[in-house]
């Protein structure tokens, strides 16, 4: 999952991927325009109508392609309720919204300049400009915190990552920079542990082949209780380990060519975001709109969850996806220090609150085109 999440870290195969996607995206780009608005993708999913505009202005077309399957992802959130009550009509766009059809293609059609706007985790900008120099930016952060965090049964013995020696952790891929710096930050003599790679099963922990396994915040713990097993979780944030969540990126390059365009989306979406804090089953209707197959309970859930881990200190004063450089160059280290990216690469380029600090003033939002 970027992204969703599904956002974990990848190896060599998983850039070899992107590359390849993007290398198709590039050839489609020369046969049909690359451009302003584009034709759906192969493996999109389009959601609902939106809202009709609400004057004859012409709206500019453009794509916003979700880096997962239609749920209540908080950007994904936005991005549904500022079409469905017409915010981006009333900012002139014409957003079609499609869902990623999987492996990262949302990112490679990015590049190619065949979408406009999508999703991704800060960690797959970093690992991406730092692979292939491929030109993602962040324009607004809705992760403050990772999206991984680390769950044992509720009636476990372990109470802190100390005690992960002499117990069995799980990983999903392979064991993760966050994992590896909690484990840094607690004093864990890493040898004292059994790992083991069990896939994407949560339900391997309510069977007790492992103590502790690596879940999405906002998805497994819920997904566990559901079935009537009760867990704890560790954030590796609370231990002092850098993590960022999930962004709303774009192709840096076409951004600085459309300033009044992403403005206007981020305009639109943080208006969203500013409605759903207040209307939140309203916004799960929404939701099932465009996810009829998904439970409502658990899109309540995740939307909750994420709702709070788009707060903090620095969002409170400035507003909702605003981020600083010190938390992309603090995760960027971390990164580099478990060898999560191949080489180091400035995050000045990863990132960029050019766009949202005219969308804010005063850490309220600016109203009107």
């Amino acid at each position: 999952m970027n992204d969703v999440r599904r956002h974990g870290m990848r190896g060599a195969h998983h850039r070899l991927r992107l590359l390849f996607l993007l290398a198709v995206g590039l050839a489609l780009t020369a046969c049909g325009g690359g451009s302003g608005g584009t034709s759906a993708t192969t493996g999109a999913t389009p959601g609902p109508a939106g809202a009709a505009a609400p004057t004859s202005k012409p709206l500019t077309k453009v794509i916003f392609q979700a880096g997962y399957q239609p749920q209540a992802n908080l950007p994904f959130v936005a991005a549904y309720v500022a079409k469905d009550k017409g915010y981006f009509a009333e900012e002139g766009l014409d957003v079609e919204i499609q869902h990623s059809s999987g492996q990262d293609a949302h990112l490679a059609l990015l590049a190619a300049g065949r979408i406009q706007f999508s999703t991704a985790v800060a960690s797959t900008i970093l690992k991406q400009r730092a692979s292939s120099n491929v030109p993602l930016q962040a324009i607004a952060l809705f992760g403050q915190r990772g999206d991984t965090v680390f769950a044992v049964a509720a009636d476990s013995p372990i109470k802190s990552p100390k005690d992960f020696e002499g117990k069995t952790v799980g990983y999903k891929v392979f064991p993760s920079p966050e994992y590896l710096g909690m484990l840094k930050a607690a004093g864990v003599d890493r040898s004292k542990i059994t790992e083991v790679a069990v896939g994407f099963d949560p339900r391997i922990l309510m069977e007790r082949k492992v103590d502790v396994l690596p879940v999405f915040r906002s998805n497994e713990p819920d997904t566990l209780r559901s079935l009537g097993f009760e867990v704890r979780t560790f954030d590796p944030a609370d231990y002092g380990v850098p993590t960022l969540g999930v962004t709303y990126v774009v192709n840096s390059e076409w951004a600085a060519r459309n300033e009044p365009l992403v403005v206007a989306f981020l305009r639109a979406t943080m208006r969203a975001v500013a409605w759903i804090q207040d209307h939140r089953e309203e916004a799960i209707d929404v939701v099932m709109r465009y996810a009829p197959q998904q439970q409502r309970p658990h899109q309540r859930y995740m939307l909750d969850v994420e709702l709070e881990a788009a707060q903090s200190d620095l969002t409170r004063r400035y507003g909702i996806g605003w981020m600083e450089e010190r938390q992309w160059q603090a995760l960027h280290d971390a990164l580099v220090e478990f060898k999560a990216i191949d080489r180091p690469t400035d995050v000045k380029q990863a990132f960029t609150t050019r766009y949202l600090a005219q969308v804010y003033k005063d850490g309220k939002l600016i109203t009107g085109p």
